[in-house]
């Protein structure tokens, strides 16, 4: 095994395995890798950004370029520009923690950095922990503060008390737990079914990790000084509050593009009832721009028809402290022409001006003092006073929290349908072909499972079955894992592509046969892996997008969600985006092959 792919697994052990953040189309932060816009022919000075500050860098970059300093440094004789991309703090931390290659084009499509800037500085410290040197990241400071909240539609908020009640992570917990969820509140909250809480996975997220941490306070009534001994003691309410997971998003602004997607096909409280971001992600979406990204000028964005506001925890939050620092020795591509660049533009985060624009896109100062104006207004769903804060743990008692978690998140059942049909035989990249690169990327996401966890494999193609009238086979019924991964392993890999791609069909019957048995105290999904259209389906779309929608709205609270993943430029990208929308899902880039088996642990960190 190579180094590198050791520590991969140390930095999981840690609480910071690396997933993409890749959705489809415009919101999947993972896709691009080196496309940076117009530079005005100056040498681009790559700064790897968590995705959620994108925007505020565009305009942070724009004016650095305007001063002096700026102006007279050069790179190759040539003037020089910060050219943000997004990368999620987990993703840069696992490659910035490779020893053998770090930042290698065989790990990821990225371009190398030279600044990084993740949301809070405990990726930092784990980089330099795993490396056992600070010469990687020798220093980040702070440039930019965002609380940790959970926004909730604005109706949900008001049932529960808000504004004139404060209301905790306790209040949640209640009504998680109780037997008549939203009904709790009356006839009338009836509807909304069980509390459902949308979070991301913290040992990839930053909101993820502080949100978990967040509940460990609030289970102990502390505000400071969070011990491994606390996190044993909050075990039974962190267990109990996971337990109304819907599922774990891969970022916090693809649960929000999910939320929107409904609200805008009028069912803005059927998906989830709280979600914990970081309160710039509020305001970004009550400004119509749910997922947090670019947003190009003239573009007219559509607010949501259900505000979301924050509830900021009466126990406290945590905060996203926005380090950002120039990579030292250790990062060998990085010239010292782009760290004077790169040092002179961190100091110039920390200046008046640029502390000026943060609230214009919904983050505070790291001044305390400093009065919040902008954007963190009631008017997108924000306070302007910072809220009760909590003490940031020590990277121990975090590894203890994400350790805790690994045993006590929800538990999962997944359906897995795999494409063989014949373009899968195609070439992929120049010694595999698409099928051989497939059954690589899903064998290696068995192990992601616990024991407990079911999981079913159906291969589907046309001219199935003794009498070739069948369109998909199950190779393993819907059952607990247990010791079963290397058996599965076995099944992918003998798996050959024949025929048609009966898409629609294969998701249909899978999904009304998981639909029978799902549990509520399941996250229940559909993994797709296709290379093309349907062919050879009896059911329309239509009829399918009715199918899932009819499923996941209401107060169904064991829906099953479909988690397509586009394996080739042919597959049908709109299609199956209304597909996930439809079932609460979410659809996945894998065009490139290079990105499959990246995608697919992604994919599997929503489980």
């Amino acid at each position: 095994m190579r180094t590198n792919r050791r520590i991969a697994l140390t930095l999981a052990m840690a609480g910071a395995l690396f997933l993409s953040a890749c959705g489809g189309g415009s919101d999947d932060p993972s896709a691009g890798g080196g496309d940076f816009g117009d530079l005005g022919g100056c040498e681009p000075v790559v700064a790897a950004i968590s995705p959620e500050k994108k925007e505020m860098f565009n305009k942070l970059s724009e004016l650095f370029a305007e001063t002096d300093e700026a102006k007279a440094l050069t790179v190759n004789g040539n003037c020089a520009r910060i050219a943000p991309q997004d990368v999620s703090s987990g993703e840069a931390a696992r490659l910035l923690a490779i020893s053998e290659d770090p930042w290698s084009s065989t790990e990821t499509v990225k371009s190398q950095p030279v600044i990084w800037s993740p949301a809070s500085s405990q990726w930092v410290e784990r980089v330099n922990s795993l490396r056992g040197s600070t010469q990687m990241v020798p220093e980040a400071k702070s440039f930019a503060v965002s609380p940790v909240v959970f926004a909730m539609p604005e109706r949900m908020a008001k049932a529960m008390g808000w504004p004139d009640k404060p209301i905790g992570l306790s209040d949640m917990h209640d009504l998680c737990m109780h037997p008549e969820g939203w009904g709790k509140y009356g006839s009338g909250a009836s509807t909304w079914g069980n509390f459902k809480l949308g979070k991301t996975a913290p040992e990839t997220s930053t909101t993820g990790l502080n949100a978990l941490l967040m509940q460990a306070y609030a289970a102990t009534d502390k505000a400071s000084g969070l011990t491994a001994d606390d996190i044993k003691k909050a075990e039974k309410f962190s267990k109990e509050l996971e337990s109304c997971v819907i599922h774990y998003g891969s970022t916090t602004g693809n649960v929000l593009q999910r939320n929107y997607d409904r609200d805008q096909n009028g069912q803005s409280l059927g998906y989830v009832s709280a979600v914990a971001v970081e309160e710039t992600s509020v305001v970004n979406y009550n400004r119509g721009n749910p997922s947090s990204s670019v947003v190009e000028p003239g573009t007219q964005l559509t607010p949501p028809k259900e505000k979301m506001v924050a509830i900021y925890p009466e126990e406290g939050s945590l905060v996203s402290d926005n380090p950002i620092g120039v990579l030292g020795p250790d990062a060998t591509w990085v010239t010292e022409e782009q760290r004077a660049v790169a040092r002179a533009f961190v100091n110039f985060t920390q200046t008046a001006a640029a502390q000026g624009i943060l609230n214009d896109y919904g983050f505070r100062s790291i001044d305390p003092k400093a009065k919040a104006g902008g954007l963190l207004t009631a008017e997108y769903g924000v306070q302007s006073a910072m809220p009760k804060l909590l003490e940031t743990p020590s990277a121990s008692v975090t590894s203890a929290a994400i350790e805790q978690w690994k045993q006590i998140r929800k538990s999962s059942s997944v359906m897995m349908l795999v494409d063989i049909s014949g373009s899968m035989g195609e070439r992929a990249t120049d010694d595999r072909t698409r099928m051989e690169v497939a059954k690589e990327a899903a064998s290696a996401t068995f192990d992601h499972f616990r024991p407990t966890d079911e999981v079913g494999l159906w291969a589907f193609t046309t001219g199935l079955g003794p009498n070739g009238d069948q369109n998909s086979q199950e190779l393993r019924k819907l059952s607990p894992i247990r010791g079963d991964a290397e058996q599965l392993r076995q099944d992918i890999n003998a798996l050959e592509p024949t025929d048609g791609t009966p898409l629609y069909d294969t998701i249909a019957k899978a999904h009304q046969q998981m639909s029978e048995t799902a549990e509520p105290g399941r996250i229940n999904a559909i993994v797709v892996l296709s290379d093309g259209r349907d062919e050879g389906s009896m059911m329309g779309l239509e009829a399918l997008i009715q199918q899932l929608r009819d499923d996941s709205e209401g107060a169904n609270d064991a829906p099953v969600r479909v988690f397509p993943i586009l394996f080739s430029p042919d597959a049908p990208a709109p299609e199956l985006r209304q597909i996930a929308e439809a079932s609460g899902g979410q659809v996945f880039d894998a065009t490139d092959p290079r990105r499959l088996s990246i995608v697919m642990n992604d994919v599997m960190n929503n489980f």
